[in-house]
């Protein structure tokens, strides 16, 4: 038997490449055999249940991603604003410059809500809570902490939205700019 010619992490990475650009639905077997290289019968020996297993072992993978690109700068220790614009740089590179879409984001909503909402409620929720962490520490009191943490997820992922659907990615680049000082801003 030939070796594989992915490790199962890069697996994934295709896939999550796949499913950002196309959606849960819009993503074919056929499109994401070719993207990982695998033919079907080893996408479903990896993962049985198909694409519900993809995406179940892709969001495991953002979820990590998120863990240690975006949530570890807000949790280390420093000065909160720069660990804020940390935060933003990761968000930045996570994107690309607001050229990926929010996977997070559409796999919340419409057909697919049902089956992974919960997963997408807990990274999201984790974010939320370690912005509003970082908020508290600057002196934000905490029901305002919380609101303001809310609010730059609504700024971030409204402004990925805006700036791919404009084809203007200086809209996605300006809001993380400017969100830093807004959060802290008394």
């Amino acid at each position: 038997m030939p070796a594989p010619l992915h490790t199962k992490d890069e697996v994934v990475e295709r896939l999550l490449a796949v499913l950002r650009r196309d959606g849960f639905e819009g993503a074919s077997l056929s499109v994401l055999s070719e993207a990982t290289g695998l033919g079907r019968s080893s996408l479903y020996h990896h993962f049985p249940d198909g694409k519900t297993d993809m995406t179940t072992a892709v969001l495991e993978h953002l979820g990590t991603m998120v863990e240690s690109g975006i949530l570890v700068p807000l949790r280390a220790p420093g000065d909160p604003a720069a660990r804020l614009r940390a935060m933003m740089r990761a968000v930045d590179g996570f994107y690309r410059g607001g050229k990926d879409n929010c996977l997070l984001a559409s796999l919340g909503i419409g057909v697919t809500a049902q089956r992974f909402q919960p997963r997408v409620a807990r990274i999201f929720g984790a974010w939320i809570a370690a912005i509003a962490a970082t908020l508290r520490e600057a002196g934000v009191p905490p029901a305002r902490a919380r609101v303001r943490a809310e609010d730059a997820l609504v700024r971030i992922e409204g402004a990925l939205v805006l700036a791919r659907g404009l084809g203007d990615a200086a809209i996605f680049a300006r809001t993380l700019r400017a969100l830093p000082a807004e959060l802290l801003a008394d």
